[in-house]
C-alpha cells in the first residue's frame, strides 16, 4: 500500500473528517462510520488535503488534463486546494471550475464558478465521498453542458466501497455508466486493514462495520 494512504488514514482522523458511531447518510442508509469533508478547515489541513488528492490524481489519472471541476458546494475548496497542489508537487498547472447551486442572473452570469469550460478540455471531477453515486446523476450533464470536454475521471478521498444504486460499488457503477474511470485515495477496506494494524478499532466496531457490509457490500 503507498505511504501517502497511510498518511491520510491519520490526516482524516486529526482532523475529525472520519468518524465512528451511528450515522444516518444522505442515501438514507445507517452507517457506522462517516467522512466529512466539511471538518478541514484551516489552511494548512486544506494544503494537506490537497496534496492528498494530487497524489492520488497522478497515481490514477496522470497529469494530461486542463480542469479540475468541484461540485458545490463542498467540491468547490476540493478543486481549488487541489489545483495548488498538482503545481506545487508536479509544476502542473490547471484551472479549477465548480458549479452553482443557483444560477446567478447578474455580474458574471451563468451556473460556473472559475474558469468556463471549452471544447476539447479534459476534464478531472473532484468530490468527497460518493455512497449511492447520485451525486454524479446531477453533475455529469452540468459538465458536458457546457461544451465538448473529456472527462479523464472522477478522484473521491474515500471509496466506501458499497454498493450503489445496483449490486456494485457505486464507483463502479458510475465509470460502466459515464464511460470515465473513477478512483479514491483510499478504500474504506484499506483504511479498516490500517487500523486493525494499530489496534484502533475494538470488536464491536469491527462486527457493526462487516454487519454494515453484509447488508450494503457489493455484491459481484
Amino acid at each position: 500500500m503507498e505511504e501517502y494512504k497511510k498518511e491520510f488514514v491519520s490526516f482524516m482522523f486529526r482532523c475529525n473528517a472520519l468518524k465512528f458511531g451511528d450515522f444516518t447518510l444522505k442515501s438514507g442508509r445507517k452507517s457506522p462510520f462517516f467522512m466529512n469533508a466539511g471538518a478541514y478547515v484551516t489552511g494548512s489541513q486544506l494544503t494537506e488535503l490537497g496534496r492528498y488528492y494530487a497524489k492520488a490524481i497522478y497515481d490514477n489519472f496522470g497529469l494530461d488534463f486542463d480542469v479540475l471541476f468541484g461540485p458545490a458546494y463542498k467540491g468547490i475548496p476540493l478543486a481549488v486546494a487541489t489545483a495548488m497542489a498538482l503545481h506545487e508537487l508536479y509544476g502542473k498547472e490547471v484551472r479549477y471550475c465548480a458549479n452553482r447551486k443557483e444560477i446567478k442572473d447578474h455580474g458574471d452570469k451563468g451556473i460556473l464558478l472559475g474558469t468556463k469550460l471549452e471544447d476539447g478540455d479534459r476534464v478531472v471531477m473532484i468530490e468527497d465521498v460518493t455512497t449511492s453515486g447520485r451525486s454524479m446523476d446531477e453533475t455529469v450533464p452540468i459538465v458536458r453542458a457546457q461544451a465538448k470536454v473529456e472527462i479523464k475521471g472522477l478522484i473521491v478521498s474515500l471509496n466506501r466501497n458499497e454498493k450503489g444504486k445496483g449490486t456494485k460499488t457505486a464507483l463502479k457503477e458510475i465509470s460502466e455508466e459515464y464511460g470515465f474511470p473513477a478512483a479514491a485515495i483510499v478504500s474504506m477496506p484499506e483504511v479498516i486493514s490500517i487500523l486493525k494494524e494499530k489496534d484502533a478499532l475494538d470488536g464491536e466496531m469491527l462486527k457493526r462495520i462487516n454487519e454494515y457490509y453484509e447488508q450494503y457490500g457489493p455484491k459481484d
